[in-house]
């Protein structure tokens, strides 16, 4: 199959090596990143040790009919990264949002309307860019993808390539989940200039709390209900991780945020059912007071 990486960082880097095995992968991501593997190849370490030749290029020149998209962009960037491919899109194009942050497929559906399937998917595999042209595979992980007609083909070739590729029923259950999980993790370690294993420090279970205490008011309002205590499982999860939080490497690059998909959109969506949420809302200030200055 034909696949395209668009926004090809750290996560869109493993995906691509990962899959290119079996497929034909082309890479789109920044110039450095671009330049460097059109120079010495990219360069996998960790999980995945290898040096592959992939084509990488900054745009999309042309997209055959049938190609997959894998979106693994900023989410905050999703306009950016789909609004010069929309006239190109052919004929059975799926675009897959393998992204972090709410709802953040609904950006791209408006822009490609009926010229694509969209569906969305959330990783759980693990990428760290090391610098441009290498790329750190630190989590094996897996990924979770929307039930539509055309997921089990994909979910087959992630699963062939290393990267579990698994259909869940509900997959805005999942969205849900995976901006909990986000919305206690990114801000707080990021304020705390801290890794996110230090998430598990006691002293910050109220802080904790009251973030998933709204996410949770709000995720209800929407229609989605959990039973799990989030706390407990934030514990658990990430107690040994030593990785810093994709947050925190945004503002040490002076680079924006997702912070308007996690902790900004719990506000927003709280706002709009009337259900108060003081808490996310002063993380996502802080967040992008921190943005603001570079």
């Amino acid at each position: 199959m034909n696949i395209i990486i668009l926004g090809a960082g750290a996560i869109g880097s493993v995906y691509g090596a990962r899959l290119s095995r079996q497929h034909t992968v082309t890479l789109i991501g920044g110039k450095a990143h671009v330049d460097a593997i059109n120079r010495d190849g990219l360069v996998m370490q960790g999980l995945l040790s290898d040096t592959l030749h992939l084509p990488a290029s900054t745009t999309v020149d042309a997209i055959e009919p049938g190609t997959l998209i894998l979106l693994t962009a900023k989410a905050n960037t999703n306009a950016a990264a789909v609004a010069p491919i929309v006239d190109k899109l052919p004929e059975g194009v799926t675009i897959v949002c393998v992204q972090n942050g709410l709802y953040a497929q609904n950006v791209v559906k408006d822009l490609v309307g009926d010229r694509a399937v969209v569906l969305r998917a959330i990783t759980q595999v693990g990428g760290i860019l090391v610098r441009p042209g290498v790329v750190d595979n630190t989590v094996k992980g897996y990924t979770l993808l929307e039930a539509h007609e055309r997921a089990g083909a994909i979910a087959e070739l992630l699963t062939e390539a290393g990267l579990d590729g698994r259909i869940v029923p509900d997959i805005e259950r999942e969205d849900w989940r995976k901006v909990i999980f986000n919305c206690v993790i990114n801000p707080t370690t990021s304020l705390l200039r801290s890794e996110v294993g230090s998430i598990v420090d006691p002293r910050l279970n109220t802080l904790k709390r009251q973030i998933v205490d709204e996410c949770l008011a709000v995720a209800s309002a929407d229609g989605v209900v959990f039973e799990e205590d989030f706390l407990v499982l934030i514990d658990k999860v990430f107690a040994s991780s030593r990785t810093i939080a994709s947050m925190q490497q945004d503002l040490m690059k002076g680079r924006k945020t997702e912070i308007d998909y996690m902790n900004g959109a719990v506000a927003d969506l709280g706002q709009k059912f009337g259900i108060p949420t003081p808490v996310n809302a002063a993380m996502a200030t802080m967040i992008r007071y921190l943005e603001a200055k570079g």
